[in-house]
């Protein structure tokens, strides 16, 4: 327990909100918690300190003084893979949406409950770790491999040890969550998955979370994959239920 502690305590989180009531908030739980914290008060500091510290988590909210959050996000995803939560008052789905796209790895809307956002802090830090061991890993082992392990669903083609998506040989571009989900779905072909097991299994969430976020990285990775998103064939929503990627001309190589 006293090492994991320690292994906290060397992680840490940049906080990005001109709220001082609300950083101190923040400030006070994380460090609570064994995280150091380091804060900005407007969306320009906000990158210099991103690109200055290489902070090993981001708290970013969207409205900010000289600089809107989106664009913070943008700008540090172009050149850093941080685990990036967004924060704000607004709730719209634009706003969920275009986060997402930009590279955000989660979002919670104020008033929040702490408790849930340390939970959801300690979830994309885990998540990022497991991330990096297994690319590390990958990275070690990649000049001995003799065959990538890859899945092909019609004319879907995902290389697992990669982290490749190609749709009719051509590459598709997704962000490290997208990846996750159309993996973890194409590793069990044909198997309907919730919304909240998808939560727990991709995004590391010990409790259920907001749900509408599967929904909007499911409708990002269709945009990107699907020929007409409006039939999709590919990645099939079971209403209701949840979503499976579909099992037909599957063919996978070890």
């Amino acid at each position: 327990m006293e090492e994991d502690r320690n292994e906290e305590a060397k992680k840490t989180i940049l906080i990005v909100d001109d709220e001082k009531p609300i950083v101190d908030i923040l400030v006070y739980n994380l460090q609570k918690e064994g995280y150091d914290t380091i804060e900005a008060n407007d969306g320009e500091a906000g990158i210099e300190m991103a690109f200055d510290k290489k902070p090993d988590l981001i708290l970013l909210d969207i409205m900010l003084p000289k600089v809107d959050g989106l664009t913070v996000c943008k700008k540090i995803r172009n050149s850093f893979n941080i685990p990036i939560i967004m924060i704000s008052a607004k709730d719209e789905e634009i706003d969920k949406i275009l986060g997402l796209e930009l590279g955000a790895d989660d979002y919670i809307t104020k008033p929040f409950s702490v408790r849930e956002l340390v939970a959801r802090v300690k979830a994309n830090l885990r998540k990022a770790e497991l991330n990096n061991s297994t690319s590390n890993t990958k990275n070690e082992t990649e000049k001995n491999a003799t065959n990538d392990k890859t899945i092909r669903i019609g004319e879907l083609f995902i290389n697992l040890d990669k982290f490749e998506v190609k749709v009719k040989g051509k590459p598709i571009e997704l962000t490290l969550r997208e990846f996750e989900v159309l993996r973890y779905l194409a590793n069990q072909p044909g198997q309907v998955v919730t919304r909240e097991a998808l939560l727990e299994k991709v995004w590391g969430y010990e409790y259920y979370g907001d749900i509408r976020t599967v929904d909007v990285t499911i409708r990002r990775i269709r945009e990107k994959i699907e020929q007409d998103t409006s039939s999709p064939k590919l990645l099939i929503t079971k209403r209701g239920v949840g979503y499976y990627l579909s099992s037909k001309e599957r063919n996978q190589e070890d």
